[in-house]
C-alpha cells in the first residue's frame, strides 16, 4: 500500500495561510503581470492612433507610478476569486483552508485600507471586508501530476466593469464554428469600451451552462500570449484576435488597433444536441497573483 502524502504538517500551518492570501490580494490589486505589462508596451509602439497611443502612454504611467509608490492600480478592488490547484493526495481541512483565505482577504482590506466592493445583491449591505456570503468564490481542482506535491493558488480581484460584460449563449451543433464567431463579435460589439480596452478575451467552448463560464474565466487569466494546446483551437484564438482587433474600438473605446491584448479559449466535450459558449472579459490591467507553496512550507509568489 502507498504511503499516504500529508502535506504541511505544519500546526501552525493555517494561520501561515491567513498572511500567504492577505499577500496575494495585496500583490494582484499592486502589481501587473509581466506578460500583461508587456503586451501593453506591444500595444503602445504598435498603435496608429495618437489618442489610443497617448491613453496606453498613461496607461503604463499609472503602472509605474503605482508600483513605485506601493498603491493599488485600479480603485475597483474586484470580487476575490481563488482557483485552488491541490496535489493528488493531501491531508487536508478545506474548510479551514477556506476559512483562512478569507481571513486574509478582510485582513488586507482593513489594514491596507481599501474599498470593500463586495454587498449583499438585495440590501447592498457592504461588510467593508470584501467578503460576505459565498465571496470569496473558490475553485479547487487536483493536480494531474501526481509528483507534483505543492499547492498552487491563483487570487483573481474581477473587477466589475470587464465582469459586467459576461455572456453566455448554448448554440446549437448545427450553427457550428461560424455560430461561435458570430456570436463572439456580437458579444464585443455590445461589450464596446465598458470594460476598459484594449482587454483580454476569455472565452469558453463546450460543457455544460456553469463549466462553459468557469473555462472561460480560467482562459481569461492565463498567460497573455500563450495558446490552446490544440491546433484547431489555437487557430480559432488567433482569428478571433484579429477579428476583433478590427473592430476599431482601441484603448478605452476611442479608436485605435489594440481593442484587445489577447484571445484564450479553453474548451471540454459537451453533449451532442448542444454547444455552449461563455465569455469572460479582462480589463487592460488583467490582474492576478500566484502563492506555490511546497510541502515543507515554502512559499514562491509570482503570477
Amino acid at each position: 500500500m502507498r504511503e499516504r502524502v500529508i502535506v504541511l504538517p505544519d500546526k501552525h500551518f493555517y494561520e501561515e495561510l491567513v498572511e500567504i492570501s492577505k499577500e496575494l490580494y495585496l500583490r494582484a490589486l499592486k502589481i501587473i503581470p509581466p506578460d500583461v505589462r508587456a503586451a501593453l508596451v506591444k500595444a503602445y509602439e504598435s498603435e496608429e492612433s495618437e489618442r489610443g497611443k497617448n491613453i496606453l502612454g498613461v496607461i503604463l504611467k499609472n503602472i509605474e507610478v503605482a508600483e513605485q509608490n506601493d498603491l493599488i492600480i485600479c480603485q475597483d478592488t474586484g470580487t476575490p476569486i481563488f482557483l485552488v490547484n491541490l496535489p493528488q493526495e493531501i491531508d487536508l481541512n478545506l474548510t479551514s483552508f477556506k476559512d483562512s483565505l478569507v481571513a486574509g482577504v478582510r485582513k488586507a482590506t482593513t489594514e491596507h485600507p481599501f474599498r470593500s466592493s463586495i454587498v449583499s445583491p438585495l440590501t447592498r449591505k457592504n461588510n467593508q471586508d470584501s467578503t460576505g456570503y459565498r465571496i470569496p468564490v473558490f475553485h479547487f481542482e487536483y493536480k494531474n501530476d501526481a509528483d507534483d506535491k505543492s499547492i498552487d493558488i491563483l487570487m483573481i480581484p474581477k473587477g466589475s466593469g470587464s465582469e459586467n460584460m459576461s455572456y453566455l449563449k448554448m448554440l446549437t451543433p448545427a450553427e457550428g464554428i461560424k455560430g461561435i464567431k458570430k456570436f463572439v463579435l456580437q458579444s464585443i460589439m455590445e461589450t464596446g469600451a465598458n470594460p476598459c480596452p484594449p482587454y483580454i478575451v476569455g472565452i469558453g467552448l463546450g460543457g455544460t451552462s456553469d463549466l462553459c463560464m468557469i473555462n472561460a474565466k480560467k482562459a481569461a487569466v492565463r498567460e497573455v500570449g500563450s495558446h490552446n494546446g490544440n491546433q484547431e483551437i489555437a487557430e480559432l484564438e488567433t482569428e478571433l484576435f484579429t477579428m476583433i482587433n478590427s473592430l476599431g474600438f482601441g484603448p478605452m473605446g476611442l479608436g485605435g488597433k489594440n481593442t484587445c491584448l489577447a484571445v484564450h479559449i479553453e474548451e471540454a466535450y459537451t453533449h451532442i444536441s448542444q454547444n455552449p459558449v461563455g465569455i469572460n472579459i479582462q480589463c487592460w490591467a488583467a490582474r492576478r497573483s500566484r502563492a506555490k507553496i511546497d510541502p515543507h512550507g515554502n512559499v514562491e509568489y509570482g503570477f
